[in-house]
C-alpha cells in the first residue's frame, strides 16, 4: 500500500522553525504512526503520535533547563526557559495542536482514494 506521509501541521512548523531537527522528528513520527496504524483510525494515530513526541520535547527541554540552571549561565538559562515555554505552547491543544485541518484533510483525501476499493 502506497501512502504519502502526512504533513507536519503548518502551525507547528512555524512555531518550531528554529528547531528543524524537531520538525524532522515530528515528520518521522507521523510517518511511523501512519505506517503502523494496524486498523486504528489513522488521524487519531497521527494525533496521538504528535502529542507523544511533543511531550518528549517538553521533557527534553526541562532537562536542558535543569542543566543550564546547574551551570549558572544566565543566557543558557534564559534560552532553555524560552525553549521549554515554546514546547508547552506547541503541545497545547489550543495553540500548537489547535489547527489540524491540514492533517485531517490528508487523511480524508487518502480515505477517498480509489486504491481503497481493493480491501
Amino acid at each position: 500500500m502506497d501512502r504519502t506521509t502526512p504533513p507536519v501541521p503548518q502551525r507547528l512548523r512555524d512555531m518550531l522553525k528554529d528547531y528543524p531537527d524537531l520538525i524532522e522528528a515530528l515528520a518521522s513520527t507521523l510517518k511511523a504512526a501512519t505506517t503502523n496504524s494496524r486498523g486504528n483510525p489513522p488521524f487519531e494515530m497521527a494525533l496521538w503520535a504528535l502529542e507523544d513526541m511533543l511531550s518528549r520535547f517538553i521533557s527534553d527541554a526541562r532537562d536542558e533547563l535543569e542543566a543550564a540552571e546547574a551551570s549558572g549561565d544566565a543566557q543558557a538559562i534564559q534560552r532553555a526557559g524560552a525553549k521549554l515555554n515554546l514546547m508547552f505552547r506547541a503541545r497545547s491543544p489550543s495553540i500548537g495542536l489547535g489547527d489540524l485541518d491540514e492533517l485531517r484533510a490528508h487523511f480524508d483525501s487518502a480515505q477517498k482514494s480509489p486504491k481503497t476499493s481493493a480491501s
